[in-house]
C-alpha cells in the first residue's frame, strides 16, 4: 500500500488557523470548496500571515468580492461532446476529473467544484470517439480537476484507448500532484510501468505540472519528477503570476532555476484570468510583464524558454513587451486560424489586467459561437 497523505476538507480541522479566523473562512468554503492534505500543509510557515504556500490553498476573504466571471475564457463554447473540448485544431481536452490534490484558491476552473456544474465525465467514451473521428487532433490533454488523481486502473483505460488511435501522438496529463502529493507518483509502480509502456520515442507522454512557488520543489517533489523522467515522461511547468504568491522577480527566478535543475521545462507563465473569487491575486499587465522580465534576467537560457501569455477566449495571446504605455502582443495560439501569429500594438492603460481592458482589442476577436449545445455556460 502507498503511504498517502491525509486529506482535509473541513477548514475547522486546520487548527493552526485561529478559531475566530476559521469561523470567517467557513463562509468562503460554503461557496468555494476546500481541500488540502497534511503533506502540503507542512510546507506552510504558520508564523508568517503572508506565507505564499498558505495563500495558495487557504481561503481568503477576497474570494467573496464581486469580480470576474465563472468561465473567463468561455470554455463552455469549446465542448464538442460532453467532457471533451476542441478549441485549437490539433489539441483536444478531456475533462476527466473534478477533484484535485488540493484546491488552489486562484483556480480558473472553480466552476467545476460547484454542485450545480457537471463538466467532468467519468465516461470518456464520447470524447474518445470524437477524437478518433477527428484526424487533425494529434495531442490530447487530460485535465480537470487533476488527471493524476484518478485511480491508476482508470488512467490505464484512458491511455490504452487513446493509444489505439494512430493519429494521437502525444498524451498530456495536467497535474499539480508532483507537488501536492508527490508520493502518489513515485510510490505507484503500476502507474510508472504504464507510463514506461506508453511513452515511447514516437509517441510521448507529457506531464504538464503546476508548480507556482520554488518552496513546492521539495525532496519528495524532485523524487516524483525523477520517477516520471525514468519512466520516459517529459515534464514541463506552467503557472500564473499571482499577487502575494510569486510576484517577486527573485522568487520567480528561483522557480525557473529550480525547475531547470530538476529537468522540468518552464513552459508558460500565465496572466491570472479574471475569474470569480480571484480579486486578491490580480496584477496589472504592466506589473506582470516587468516581474517576468526581471526574473528572466536572473536565469539562464533554459529558464528563459518560458512564454508569458493570456489564455483568452480567442486564443493564447503572448505578451512580447509593454513599454511607454503600449502593449506589444502576438497570437501564440488562436481559436480562429486566421488570427494565429497576428502581431498587435495596443494602448495599455496602467490599470489594465486583461486583454479586454486594452482599448481597440475588440477589433481582433469576437465572442465564440458554441461548438455544441450540451453545456450551458455558468456565466
Amino acid at each position: 500500500m502507498m503511504a498517502q497523505p491525509k486529506y482535509i476538507t473541513n477548514i475547522e480541522k486546520i487548527t493552526q488557523i485561529p478559531k475566530e479566523e476559521r469561523e470567517k473562512l467557513k463562509e468562503i468554503t460554503n461557496k468555494f470548496v476546500f481541500r488540502v492534505n497534511d503533506y502540503y500543509l507542512n510546507l506552510i510557515n504558520w508564523d508568517d500571515p503572508n506565507d505564499p504556500i498558505r495563500k495558495l490553498v487557504i481561503p481568503n476573504e477576497g474570494e467573496l468580492n464581486e469580480y470576474g466571471s465563472w468561465d473567463a475564457s468561455d470554455e463552455a463554447a469549446n465542448y464538442v461532446v460532453p467532457g471533451c473540448q476542441h478549441k485549437y485544431k490539433t489539441t483536444a481536452l478531456l475533462i476527466v476529473s473534478e477533484v484535485c490534490g488540493a484546491y488552489c484558491r486562484f483556480c480558473f476552473r472553480k466552476r467545476l467544484f460547484r454542485n450545480d456544474v457537471k463538466e467532468a465525465m467519468s465516461d470518456v467514451t464520447p470524447g474518445i470517439e470524437y477524437i478518433a473521428q477527428t484526424p487533425e487532433i494529434n495531442n490530447v490533454l487530460l485535465t480537470g480537476g487533476d488527471s493524476l488523481i484518478l485511480a491508476t486502473k482508470k488512467i490505464r483505460y484512458i491511455v490504452e484507448r487513446l493509444r489505439a488511435i494512430d493519429h494521437v501522438k502525444i498524451i498530456r496529463f495536467g497535474s499539480k500532484l508532483p507537488v501536492f502529493n508527490p508520493m502518489r507518483i513515485y510510490e505507484d509502480q503500476e502507474l510508472l510501468d504504464l507510463f514506461r509502456q506508453y511513452s515511447t520515442p514516437e509517441k510521448r507522454i507529457y506531464v504538464m505540472a503546476h508548480v507556482n512557488h520554488p518552496r513546492e520543489i521539495t525532496e519528495e517533489a524532485r523524487k516524483a519528477f525523477q520517477a516520471l523522467h525514468d519512466a520516459g515522461v517529459i515534464v514541463v511547468n506552467q503557472t500564473p503570476i499571482l499577487k502575494g504568491i510569486n510576484d517577486d522577480p527573485e522568487v520567480l527566478a528561483e522557480l525557473l532555476d529550480k525547475l531547470s535543475w530538476a529537468g522540468v521545462t518552464p513552459y508558460y507563465f500565465f496572466v491570472n484570468r479574471p475569474v470569480a473569487g480571484n480579486s486578491d491575486f490580480v496584477l496589472t499587465l504592466e506589473e506582470v510583464y516587468k516581474i517576468v522580465e526581471q526574473a528572466k534576467a536572473r536565469t539562464s537560457g533554459l529558464g528563459k524558454r518560458v512564454r508569458l501569455v493570456m489564455s483568452h477566449s480567442s486564443g493564447k495571446i503572448e505578451i512580447l513587451a509593454i513599454e511607454n504605455g503600449k502593449a506589444y502582443l502576438k497570437y501564440h495560439q488562436s481559436r480562429d486560424d486566421e488570427q494565429y501569429g497576428k502581431f498587435m500594438i495596443l494602448d495599455c492603460p496602467k490599470d489594465a489586467t486583461w486583454f479586454d481592458d486594452l482599448p481597440g482589442s475588440e477589433q481582433y476577436w469576437k465572442k465564440p459561437v458554441k461548438k455544441a449545445v450540451q453545456l450551458s455556460s455558468v456565466n
